[in-house]
């Protein structure tokens, strides 16, 4: 079977007219199997509250995966070599755990977790770095925080065990004119290149929302898949897909 795995990136109070308006978006075609990556406290001034504490419970209890993203989903190390690279061309100040130290990774990964955990009344799905950036330190931290699965740009697999999908995420960038262009132009060429995988995974953001070109190859991007048979899916399935063992 052909699966697609839909996520929604950076849920928070901060942003919640832009998830529901995603939601809507996203459910002529998957429903409500799609995944959330749940920010605790957004930039440190957005903590989750009783009331929407009280919706992801209820979207959890509708089917939808949540996954812990960060903590603060703000990045205030210092940065040299290929990192400064990645933290200044692959994000804006938003990879916070591209430079952890372990104890430091292990301990935001494990709040973030005791905190949604709470709200939903479920296991977190898993663990999902803001803009899919990890030290090697914030990787080895995985292991040790116990979750079942983790994802980055290019794979997903279980911490300490086997990667189980592989493949670039098609997502969107919206902050500016020239990065919103060339992942249109992305999408476009994956929409595409993807079919023959197994398992394909569309990521969505709250700042889509601002550019209705981003919303139109959102709808043809989905579409270019869902049409052609490929079934949403969760997460979880990958625990239990056949698979070849390939260390992470």
């Amino acid at each position: 079977m052909k699966r697609l795995l839909a996520s929604i990136h950076d849920v928070s109070p901060r942003f919640e007219r832009e998830v529901d308006l995603l939601l809507d978006r996203l459910a002529p075609f998957v429903g409500t199997r799609l995944a959330m990556l749940v920010v605790p406290d957004h930039w440190g001034s957005a903590p989750l509250t009783p009331a929407f504490n009280s919706r992801l419970r209820q979207w959890a209890d509708a089917g939808v995966e949540m996954f812990v993203h960060g903590w603060f989903h703000r990045d205030d190390s210092a940065h040299r070599g290929v990192a400064a690279i990645k933290a200044k061309r692959m994000t804006a100040g938003e990879g916070e755990f591209l430079g952890l130290d372990r104890n430091e990774a292990l301990a935001r990964m494990q709040r973030g977790r005791t905190v949604l955990e709470q709200a939903t009344g479920r296991a977190a799905a898993g663990f999902i770095a803001p803009a899919w950036l990890y030290s090697d330190d914030a990787r080895a931290a995985l292991a040790d925080a116990g979750f079942a699965l983790a994802e980055d740009h290019a794979r997903v697999w279980v911490p300490g065990g086997a990667v189980v999908a592989r493949g670039p995420v098609i997502t969107w960038a919206s902050r500016s004119d020239a990065r919103a262009l060339s992942s249109l132009v992305a999408a476009s060429v994956l929409r595409t290149a993807l079919q023959p995988l197994s398992t394909v995974r569309i990521a969505v953001h709250p700042g889509d929302v601002t550019r209705p070109a981003l919303l139109r190859s959102i709808d043809r991007t989905f579409a270019a898949f869902t049409t052609r048979g490929r079934r949403p899916a969760a997460y979880a399935d990958l625990l239990t897909a056949p698979r070849a063992s390939i260390s992470a």
